[in-house]
């Protein structure tokens, strides 16, 4: 992506934080496709939200989630959103969630994050592109059970409306 389109992009997603955390690397990975690295960097993101405690051991409390900001989790989400044509994101694994009844057990295949009693494993066995199913990314933790993801999807950011910048 050239420099002009990134800086067109950059205004269709604002850049918006209330702690003042810069979302620019992350919306460069993600205008590459580079995904598998983008999704490393929104788990790091996301512990910058939760605090100092989570920088520190690179993972999330399901209890930190409910204080993170609307404002920033949107960002992320929107980028995710944007550079994906609308199929990787917070939004779309939720709408995907509440669609199946929030069933977890139904959810994991969907997205192609376990096929029969296996789950996928990472990283080689996800799906780092766009020809992944609607959902896959971001991971966001998908490893430490469904407290985390469950505070995720529940987050009040998804049901306000996004904040314009």
């Amino acid at each position: 992506m050239s420099d002009d389109q990134l800086a067109m992009n950059t205004s269709i997603v604002p850049l918006n934080s209330e702690r003042n955390i810069d979302y620019r690397p992350l919306q460069q990975l993600l205008a590459q496709q580079d995904f598998q690295a983008a999704d490393r960097m929104t788990l790091q993101l996301l512990c910058e939200l939760a605090g100092e405690a989570a920088v520190q051991r690179k993972w999330l409390y399901f209890t930190e989630i409910e204080n993170f900001s609307t404002e920033d989790l949107q960002t992320i989400n929107n980028l995710w959103l944007t550079y994906s044509e609308g199929k990787f994101g917070f939004s779309v694994q939720r709408e995907i969630w509440l669609s199946l009844g929030k069933n977890w057990d139904k959810l994991w295949p969907k997205i192609g994050w376990k096929t029969g009693n296996n789950w996928t494993r990472y990283p080689h066995e996800f799906t780092w592109d766009l020809s992944a199913p609607r959902g896959h990314l971001p991971l966001s933790n998908q490893l430490r059970g469904v407290r985390t993801i469950a505070s995720l999807l529940s987050h009040p950011a998804w049901s306000s409306p996004p904040i314009s910048g």
